[in-house]
C-alpha cells in the first residue's frame, strides 16, 4: 500500500488500513455466503449478526448504559437538524442552542420550523473563533443543543455547559464522537454523521435516552420518529448495510488498539504537534481558532496571503498530503486528524510545514 496518501480532508476521511483491507478481503464472499456483502439481505441472519455486534461494539466503546438506544440511521447528520426538534419538541417550552458556527446554524434554521428557538450564545461576533463561556440555560427549556466540534473553524467545546436538571443536552458529534472519552450519561442525545471518525458517509448514528422516545407527536410521519427506529433495531426497512459493515470493521479496529481512552492519548498528542508548529512559527502561521477553545480534530490555520496559501497546498499536494484546503467560508488552511489519522501522517506534515516555512518566511 506504499501509493496511500495521508488524507486531512474533513470528510469523508480518512479510515483505519486494516478495516479497508479486512473489507478488500471480504469484498466478493461475506463469511462463507458466496455473496459479498452489498448483497447479502438486511433480514439474513449473517447480517443481522454483523448489525447487532456493530452495535455493541458502539455500546462497549462508549460505555454506553443500558437506558440508552444506539441507532443507526440514513440522511446524514443534517438531517437530525430537523428530527431533533420533531422528536424533543414540547408544546409552550423553547429549543435552546449555542451558536457556534455553520452547522449550529443550519440546526437552528431547521428548528425554528417548528417552534420558539432561542440563542442562548454565539461567537458569530469573532468569526467563530471560540467557544462561548458562561452558557445559560433556561430551566424551562425543551432541550439544549450545542455542536460539540466545528470542523470549519477548528473550535471544540473543552467542558460541557451546565444544563437544569430535566433539560436534555443534545450534541452533534459528527466530528468528534469517540475522540475523547465521553460519559454519555451528560447527554439526552448524541448523533453523528459517521464520515469523519467512525466510517464511511451514509450512515448517521444517534445514541438517545429512552425516556426521550415518548415525546414524539403522533402525527409526526412514521420514518421521523428516532421511536420508529429504536423499537425496530435500526431495521423497520433496509438499512444502509454497506456503510454499517465498515464501521463495524473499524469500531473492531479501535476496540483492539485499545479503546477510546488510547485513543484520546494520541488525538491529543497529534494535535499539540500541529499547534506546536504554528504557535512555534514566529506568526508565519496564525491559528484561526482561539487557544483556549481549539479543536483536536480540526488544526485551521492561514498564511500571509492567499497566494502562499495555495503554494503550501500545492506542495503539500506534491508531498502526499491531501486535503488541507481550508473551508470557503473562512479560507487558509485545515489539517483535519480525526481518530485514523496516524501520528506518522500528523508528523509528515508538521515537517513539510516547517520546511516550508523556513522557504518562505
Amino acid at each position: 500500500m506504499g501509493n496511500r496518501t495521508y488524507n486531512f480532508y474533513a470528510g469523508p476521511a480518512t479510515l483505519p488500513l486494516p478495516a479497508l483491507k479486512r473489507a478488500q478481503e471480504e469484498l466478493l464472499d461475506f463469511q462463507g455466503t458466496g455473496m459479498s456483502v452489498l448483497e447479502i439481505s438486511h433480514r439474513s441472519k449473517e447480517y443481522d449478526n454483523l448489525h447487532n455486534e456493530a452495535t455493541a461494539l458502539v455500546r462497549e466503546l462508549m460505555s454506553i448504559p443500558d437506558d440508552y438506544k444506539v441507532l443507526w440511521l440514513q440522511g446524514g447528520a443534517s438531517t437530525q437538524f430537523f428530527m431533533v426538534p420533531i422528536n424533543l419538541q414540547v408544546s409552550g417550552k423553547p429549543m435552546e442552542y449555542v451558536d457556534t458556527g455553520e452547522w449550529s446554524s443550519k440546526a437552528v434554521k431547521e428548528a425554528k420550523l417548528y417552534g420558539d428557538v432561542r440563542i442562548v450564545a454565539s461567537s458569530a461576533d469573532s468569526k467563530y473563533s471560540y467557544i462561548p463561556r458562561d452558557i445559560e440555560f433556561s430551566p424551562n427549556a425543551a432541550f439544549a443543543h450545542i455542536t460539540g466540534n466545528n470542523t470549519i473553524y477548528g473550535t471544540e467545546f473543552q467542558s460541557l455547559p451546565d444544563v437544569p436538571p430535566d433539560v436534555p443536552l443534545v450534541s452533534d458529534m459528527s466530528s468528534n464522537l469517540m475522540a475523547t472519552v465521553t460519559d454519555v450519561r451528560e447527554f439526552g442525545v448524541i448523533y453523528a454523521g459517521a464520515q469523519k471518525n467512525l466510517g464511511p458517509a451514509g450512515v448517521t448514528i444517534v445514541i438517545i435516552r429512552e425516556d426521550l422516545l415518548d415525546r414524539v407527536p403522533a402525527s409526526v410521519p412514521t420514518l421521523q420518529k428516532w421511536k420508529t427506529e429504536a423499537e425496530k433495531n435500526s431495521l423497520f426497512h433496509t438499512p444502509p448495510v454497506f456503510a454499517i459493515y465498515i464501521c463495524k470493521l473499524a469500531l473492531e479496529y479501535w476496540k483492539e488498539f485499545g479503546g477510546v481512552s488510547k485513543i484520546e492519548k494520541v488525538n491529543r498528542e497529534k494535535a499539540k504537534i500541529l499547534y506546536d508548529i504554528i504557535d512555534k512559527s514566529d506568526g508565519f502561521y496564525k491559528g484561526h481558532a482561539r487557544e483556549d477553545s481549539r479543536s483536536l480534530m480540526n488544526v485551521t490555520f492561514t498564511l500571509k496571503g492567499a497566494e502562499l496559501e495555495e503554494k503550501c497546498v500545492k506542495d503539500g499536494l506534491s508531498r502526499g498530503l491531501v486535503g488541507l484546503k481550508g473551508h470557503r467560508s473562512v479560507g487558509g488552511m485545515r489539517a483535519s486528524i480525526y481518530n485514523a489519522m496516524s501520528i506518522e501522517g500528523v508528523r509528515a506534515l508538521s515537517e513539510f510545514l516547517e520546511e516550508f516555512r523556513e522557504q518562505h518566511q
